[in-house]
């Protein structure tokens, strides 16, 4: 759905940077590499450090390089499977980093293990979702149905973390990641539901 809705406004707005960064020399993958660094730097460094707020602005920073090198590559005309391929490995990366670092910061110092559960579930079920679509791709059947694509996911979690660093409570961020996590796990039912009826129209 965000995808849909504000693709096309965020397009317009990094394309600026887009164009610069392609003035300055850097590629496309170097900018799906720099992103993903500065994600996990946030994530992994800042999180864990029990800052929230600061940590959430960090990964803000890098977390749109995913769309800042899609552009890229139109713009040259670099697009390549390869760089599909490290874009989309790195984008589980990014994700892991985020929801790894939640979960070492309220299994420790900030003392809520509940959260630390639900940041460890978001971690695997996120996880398990682009999986499922890949492997069935693979297959060659297709599985883009579901309520948690990637962008839905990385927004509520890193604006509810965000606030949480700035005061919110904390039972507030347990109920987004848990609804996070049954979201994913519904989109994990509903690709392979989906799966396995085109399997079932196959074999008819």
């Amino acid at each position: 759905m965000l995808n849909r809705y504000a693709r096309g406004l965020f397009g317009a707005l990094f394309t600026p940077v887009a164009k610069l960064l392609m003035r300055v020399g850097l590629t496309p993958n170097m900018v799906t590499v720099i992103g993903t660094v500065g994600v996990a730097v946030g994530a992994l460094v800042l999180y864990p450090l029990g800052e929230l707020f600061w940590g959430t602005v960090f990964i803000t920073l890098f977390i749109f390089s995913d769309l800042i090198d899609g552009l890229m590559a139109r713009m040259s005309s670099r697009s390549s499977p390869l760089g599909g391929f490290l874009d989309s490995t790195l984008d589980r990366v990014q994700d892991g980093a985020v929801f790894l670092g939640l979960l070492i910061w309220f299994f420790t110092g900030g003392d809520q293990p509940w959260i630390g559960v639900s940041a460890a579930a978001c971690l695997l079920l996120g996880g398990l979702v682009p999986y499922v679509r890949a492997k069935a791709e693979a297959m060659g059947y297709t599985a883009d149905v579901g309520i948690a694509e990637r962008p839905e996911r990385m927004v509520l979690a890193l604006v509810f973390t965000g606030f949480t660093g700035l005061g919110l409570h904390s039972s507030v961020l347990l109920v987004v990641l848990t609804l996070l996590a049954a979201a994913s796990a519904v989109t994990v039912v509903q690709r392979i539901l989906s799966v396995r009826r085109q399997a079932d129209q196959q074999n008819r």
